[in-house]
C-alpha cells in the first residue's frame, strides 16, 4: 500500500515538474519582454497629424487619449488607444486650448490660454462651458488637479519673464497663490501634499495644504542646459519632466535625484501623461513632430490612479 501511494506520488511529481517549467519560463519571458520594452518611446500618432501646438495630453477614464491642436488650432484630438486619431471637439472662436485634465466626475477640464478661460466640457453631450475666466491671468498654460477637485494652474508671461500660480476652486473663484518667473510644467504629488511647478530651469515643491494653499517654497533640482515643460507624477512620487530641445524625458525622484533619460524620436517633447490599462502607457506631446510618442513604464500614474475612482 504504502509502495503504491509512493509511486502514484512519483508519477504524480514527474508529470507535473513539466507544467511547472512551462510556466515558468512563460511568465520569466514574459516578465522580461515587459522589462525590455520599458522606457524605449516609439511613434504613437503620425509625424504633423497635430500642428506645433500640440500640447496637454489627457487620458480618460476608458484609456482614450486626448491632445490639443489636432489638424488644425483650437481643436481638441481624440485617440484611441490603438491610435486612430480623430476631432473630438472644436473650441469656440478665438479659443486655443494647452494643458487638459479631467476632474472626479469624468468632465474634461482645458486651459484655454488665449481667452483667459478655464472650459469644462461634458464628455456624454460635448457641451463646452467657462468653468473659470481671470483677465488678470496672461494666460492659464499647463493645469493639475487635486484630490477634491481643485485646480491649479501655472501662468506664464513669456515677454516679460514673469509667472503666477493660480487655484480655481470647485465654484470657479480664482485665487492667486505666488509670482515668480515663467512657470510652465505643474502637477500634485501622489500623497496630495506637495504642489510641484517648474520655473525656467527649475523644479519647485511647495507643501500643499487640505485647503489648498500652498507654502515651504523649496528647490528640487535644476538642469543647466535646454528647457523644460511639462510635467506628471507617477504614484511612487517620482517626476516625469519633458525636457524641450533635449529630446527626454527625465525622471526625477521626489528628493531631487534624476533617475533617467528616456530618449525621444522628437528632440521637442511639450508634455506627458500616463495611461493605459495599468497606467503605465506614457503619452508624450511633440512640438517638433507635431504627433505624440508612447512608452513603458514601470509604476502608473497618479491621476491614472485618481481616475479609477471617480465618480
Amino acid at each position: 500500500m504504502i509502495k503504491s501511494l509512493f509511486n502514484t506520488a512519483f508519477k504524480s511529481r514527474h508529470l507535473l515538474l513539466p507544467v511547472m517549467f512551462i510556466a515558468v519560463a512563460i511568465n520569466s519571458n514574459a516578465q522580461s519582454r515587459d522589462t525590455a520594452a520599458l522606457f524605449k518611446s516609439a511613434l504613437f500618432t503620425p509625424v504633423k497629424s497635430f500642428t506645433n501646438g500640440v500640447e496637454g495630453p489627457a487620458v480618460d477614464k476608458e484609456g482614450n487619449i486626448y491632445a490639443v491642436n489636432f489638424e488644425h488650432d483650437g481643436s481638441i484630438g481624440k485617440m484611441t488607444p490603438d491610435g486612430k486619431t480623430s476631432i473630438f471637439i472644436d473650441l469656440p472662436k478665438g479659443s486655443i486650448g494647452n494643458g487638459i485634465r479631467f476632474d472626479s466626475h469624468g468632465n474634461m477640464l482645458i486651459a484655454d490660454y488665449t481667452q483667459h478661460n478655464i472650459i469644462k466640457v461634458n464628455m456624454v453631450t460635448k457641451q463646452q462651458s467657462i468653468f473659470a475666466h481671470e483677465a488678470v491671468m496672461s494666460q492659464p498654460n499647463d493645469i493639475a488637479i487635486d484630490n477634491k477637485d481643485r485646480i491649479y494652474a501655472s501662468d506664464p508671461n513669456w515677454k516679460a519673464g514673469t509667472g503666477k500660480i493660480w487655484r480655481i476652486d470647485t465654484d470657479g473663484k480664482v485665487t492667486l497663490l505666488d509670482s515668480m518667473a515663467t512657470v510652465n510644467g505643474i502637477d500634485i504629488s501622489p500623497d496630495n501634499r506637495t504642489l510641484y511647478v517648474n520655473e525656467k530651469l527649475k523644479i519647485w515643491a511647495y507643501d500643499l495644504s487640505s485647503k489648498g494653499t500652498i507654502s515651504n517654497k523649496r528647490l528640487v533640482t535644476e538642469f543647466t542646459d535646454f528647457g523644460m515643460d511639462g510635467l506628471r507624477c507617477d504614484i511612487k512620487g517620482n517626476i516625469y519632466q519633458a525636457r524641450f530641445g533635449k529630446g527626454t524625458i527625465a525622471k526625477v525622484s521626489p528628493d531631487g535625484k534624476i533617475i533617467q533619460e528616456i530618449t525621444l524620436k522628437g528632440k521637442k517633447p511639450t508634455n506627458v501623461a500616463f495611461g493605459g490599462p495599468d497606467g503605465r502607457t506614457m503619452y508624450v506631446t511633440l512640438q517638433d513632430q507635431g504627433n505624440l510618442e508612447t512608452f513603458r513604464v514601470n509604476a502608473p500614474g497618479r491621476e491614472w490612479k485618481m481616475s479609477k475612482n471617480q465618480k
